[in-house]
């Protein structure tokens, strides 16, 4: 059975990247580190990688990921000129933990 299509925008694509790499927003990261992060994260999972890990950290740990999602959300838009809200805090203790194994 072929599997459905699977439309994603830019933006999106890029805010999952940010996601599924080991950046945090503690580490206050310039926008030239948010572009390099998502490039890499990209390249090592691919666009529908980086969106399954999304997926996994929502199903896994839904209060901890809409918060590091917001971050991205928020530091895309500011590394590729477009504004949006503050960005939420960095993940610690174990929080911190699940992501950098997530991934």
């Amino acid at each position: 059975m072929p599997s459905a299509p699977y439309h994603l925008s830019t933006s999106a694509a890029r805010a999952d990247a940010l996601f599924a790499s080991p950046l945090q927003r503690c580490h206050e990261p310039s926008a030239g580190q948010v572009r390099q992060a998502i490039a890499a994260t990209i390249g090592v999972y691919g666009a529908r990688g980086c969106a399954a890990r999304v997926a996994q950290a929502y199903g896994e740990h839904p209060d901890t990921a809409l918060t590091r999602m917001r971050w991205a959300l928020a530091a895309v838009a500011s590394a590729f000129g477009s504004s949006q809200t503050e960005p939420a805090h960095c993940q610690t203790g174990r929080q911190r933990h699940w992501i950098r194994h997530a991934i």
